[in-house]
């Protein structure tokens, strides 16, 4: 009988979860998104997420093997990896940027810094970046339409026929962008810009936006899909609800105030949530704003980091020239966790201050 009065180290408490559990959990919460971009894209989806998952794959055991390190495909991180790539990028893309993104992501933001939980930022959001920089055409414009739909997610019967062109090949955050640029105002007239603004946030817009029937990236159409996956993960407790809670409220406050078209304060209540719902808003604060080895580990942490992050996102998104600020937000926010950690570390019960 082992003697309960010795006192081991710490840690005291044990629990079944790993690395694998964590892992392949989340790959099931992404699966109904990849369902979503099934049914709305075809198995164009289908295809470019598994040239992602095979690429991190097969780049992560190269690389284990090169450096003489256990080969640990089978725990799921790189799996995850090569799915929020494909994820991030839109379904007309070329195969070879997905390739190409997802062996970046494992290489350089995965394995350059040591491998699995020595990553200092998100790989899949590294990843995205690189590709932005290195094939800007490619990854922002050619939008797929939906099978169902069109790319904006408006009813194109309400837009004005001069705004029509401008319209009907933008995503729903392009159009929003758009309306910001003073030059674009002008040449379509400020009554249709006030007019394209209103239905913008409809409810024809706000449903297609919920469910899936616009044109952006792969894993990020449906918020009623990735919804369904970040409950899963909140009830098995693997990822907490304080980023994205922070996150979106952040996104949800500050897009109210400044968002309107009109002045502070002139954005009607549809219009943040328009913005929660478009773009990689979801996907970022359920799924990649709560990556474990790159985000905050005290509890007041995790709110900073999503304040920041939500900050960050609507600053691009309302003042820079780039419709979507998801990625710059976590990857920039990535960067302060150890500063973050260090000024929210809670203090040791019975400390005494000298």
């Amino acid at each position: 009988m082992k003697d309960k009065t010795i006192v081991s180290s710490s840690p005291h408490l044990h629990d079944v979860t790993n690395v694998k559990f964590v892992m392949w959990n989340v790959v099931i919460a992404l699966l109904p998104a990849l369902v979503a971009g099934i049914i709305y894209f075809g198995f164009r989806a289908l295809e470019l997420t598994i040239y992602g998952v095979a690429t991190a794959v097969i780049t992560e055991a190269l690389i284990q093997k090169l450096r003489k390190k256990p080969i640990t495909v089978t725990d799921g991180s790189a799996v995850i990896t090569g799915m929020l790539v494909a994820f991030n990028v839109h379904a007309n893309v070329p195969w070879w940027i997905v390739v190409v993104g997802s062996a970046f992501a494992i290489a350089i933001g995965k394995h350059a810094f040591g491998g699995l939980g020595f990553n200092i930022v998100n790989p899949a959001l590294l990843a995205r970046a690189f590709l932005l920089a290195s094939w800007p055409t490619r990854m922002t414009s050619g939008w797929a339409a939906t099978k169902f739909g069109q790319i904006s997610g408006m009813n194109l019967e309400n837009v004005p026929e001069k705004a029509m062109e401008l319209v009907s090949k933008a995503t729903p955050l392009g159009v929003a962008n758009m309306l910001r640029n003073k030059d674009v105002v002008t040449t379509i007239g400020y009554d249709n810009a006030h007019s394209i603004y209103t239905h913008l946030t409809d409810y024809t817009t706000l449903t297609n936006l919920f469910w899936g029937n616009i044109g952006q990236c792969i894993g990020e159409i449906s918020a009623f899909a990735l919804l369904l996956g970040a409950l899963y993960l909140l009830i098995l407790n693997i990822i907490e609800w304080r980023i994205p809670a922070f996150y979106i409220g952040t996104v949800f406050v500050l897009v109210y105030i400044f968002g309107g078209i009109d002045g502070i304060m002139t954005a009607p209540l549809t219009f943040p949530l328009f913005h929660i719902l478009s773009g990689g808003l979801f996907l970022g604060a359920f799924f990649m704003a709560t990556d474990m080895v790159t985000t905050p580990i005290t509890k007041n942490g995790r709110m900073i980091f999503g304040i920041g992050a939500g900050v960050l996102t609507v600053v691009i998104r309302l003042i820079g020239g780039y419709p979507e600020g998801v990625s710059y937000a976590i990857l920039i926010m990535n960067l302060f966790v150890p500063l973050i950690d260090k000024y929210t570390r809670p203090k040791p019960f019975g400390e005494v201050k000298e």
